[in-house]
């Protein structure tokens, strides 16, 4: 009988070892924004092979990642559009940025290359309000001269999902058309005046990339995948700039995150003769207090380990990695503000 029982014994001890070693190997789960697929993506698969911990993302858009994150069926929610200090404290939420980066007009226009056209932000504002309707209107001829430009019909391209990328894309406008500001307003879904919709980023982008005579709007590292044509923008200091790492940086300067509350922090149109106008960042939703700390520390570990050592992935794809001293900020937000339901730090 005892040696029966110490063999049960050894048998429950290895069994239990097994499950603790399963339970730490448990992949993270979150779903959200499609801005920052890309790159998490990329950290992904970076992190597991280091670690052999995965990361199960659902880049379904920032209104779904909203929904789920509140619902508790994901561990971290992502958003484009930042939560304002009262909704995250209604809802027991924290927020933190991982990479910023640029929201892109893209167009299919035979016989135009990428970034030859110049729109300023009335004239996009009025294409999207179904104003301008032909690619050789004046308004357009009058940004554009040199260049031909077809009597070719618009279509518009928009995202059909609750999203991020819209939010910055309207904020934008609202902020260059008091049309668009009063006609249609800024979210993450809108009443859209004209167009159809895709889909994420990945479904404007095919939209675009199979109607001739379209535009579109896409986070950068879809253009790039893609091999997109965009177009320059006229920014708030009246210079015609190109999206690229370097005008997505120059918007980002400005960014005050040391004095953002809940790091509630916008950056479209910003100052700066070389800033690229639609900049936004992107963000992590988490509860503050935890059902499963060891499932929240799993996600802060890995986006610690983004922080460390994944900037040069990030700008790989033109994102613009988070300063040092900003990651110190969200060091420590997680160590105030994500607690265990016994009110522990989850992060220490």
């Amino acid at each position: 009988m005892k040696k029966l029982n110490r063999l049960l014994f050894s048998v429950g001890l290895t069994a239990s070892l097994l499950s603790a070693g399963s339970a730490f190997a448990t992949d993270i789960t979150g779903a959200g924004a499609t801005f920052p697929a890309p790159i998490y993506t990329k950290w992904a698969e970076a992190y597991k092979a280091k670690t052999n911990i995965g990361l199960n993302y659902q880049a379904i858009g920032s209104g779904g990642g909203i929904k789920q994150i509140e619902a508790k069926t994901v561990d971290f929610g992502a958003s484009d559009m930042p939560l304002k200090p009262e909704v995250l404290k209604e809802n027991g939420l924290m927020q933190f940025p991982t990479v910023m980066g640029g929201v892109v007009p893209v167009v299919n226009i035979e016989g135009i290359a990428n970034n030859q056209m110049k729109l300023d932000g009335k004239t996009l504002a009025d294409i999207y309000l179904g104003k301008i309707t032909k690619w050789n209107d004046p308004a357009i001829v009058a940004l554009n001269k040199g260049v031909n430009l077809p009597d070719l019909d618009i279509t518009v391209v928009h995202r059909s999902d609750g999203s991020g990328t819209t939010f910055i894309f309207t904020n934008y406008l609202a902020k260059v058309s008091s049309e668009w500001e009063s006609a249609v307003g800024v979210n993450t879904s809108v009443a859209w005046k004209t167009g159809t919709g895709g889909k994420g980023n990945a479904g404007v982008a095919s939209y675009v990339e199979r109607i001739k005579g379209s535009i579109g709007y896409v986070e950068y590292a879809y253009l790039l995948q893609n091999h997109m044509v965009g177009v320059q923008l006229k920014n708030r200091e009246n210079n015609f700039v190109a999206p690229n790492g370097d005008s997505f940086k120059a918007a980002a300067a400005g960014a005050k995150w040391k004095t953002a509350p809940g790091f509630y922090e916008i950056l479209t149109d910003e100052p700066g003769k070389d800033s690229w106008p639609i900049a936004g960042a992107t963000f992590i939703l988490m509860h503050e207090s935890q059902d499963n700390p060891a499932a929240a520390k799993e996600v802060l570990k890995f986006f610690d380990w983004s922080y460390a050592n994944g900037d040069e992935m990030a700008q790989s794809l033109d994102y613009i990695p988070m300063p040092d001293s900003v990651v110190n900020l969200i060091h420590g937000a997680w160590k105030t503000k994500i607690k265990s339901k016994q009110g522990h730090a989850v992060w220490k």
